[in-house]
């Protein structure tokens, strides 16, 4: 089975998307979701455009891009977990996925050097 990293970006997006669907958008969480769609939705936006990329630098660029996102993303998460504790347990499952995701472009950020 061939890896594909832009579907599990997109996939993720998607599980971010499905979760906060069940929460509340009240004062505090609002900007927290709108902030946590954007960044999850960018990881794999950023990737697609790697792969596109117009040379080796363009691509590692957009690569770290992609890895900001990715740690911006995990803040929001916990800052959501914590305005929601009776959504942890899911908030956790993604934070953990958003995890193997950062050190997955982690490794190919190192490939640069």
């Amino acid at each position: 089975m061939k890896y594909d990293l832009e579907e599990r970006t997109a996939k993720f997006a998607e599980n971010v998307i499905e979760t906060v669907r069940r929460i509340n958008p009240g004062p505090v969480n609002k900007r927290i979701i709108e902030q946590l769609i954007g960044s999850s939705g960018s990881i794999g936006a950023n990737y697609c455009e790697a792969n596109e990329g117009e040379s080796k630098k363009d691509f590692y660029h957009k690569i770290g891009i992609a890895k900001k996102e990715i740690k911006e993303t995990k803040h929001w998460l916990r800052l959501l977990a914590k305005a929601e504790p009776d959504q942890v347990k899911e908030l956790r499952q993604l934070w953990s996925e958003a995890h193997e995701l950062l050190l997955i472009f982690s490794k190919i950020l190192s490939k640069s050097k």
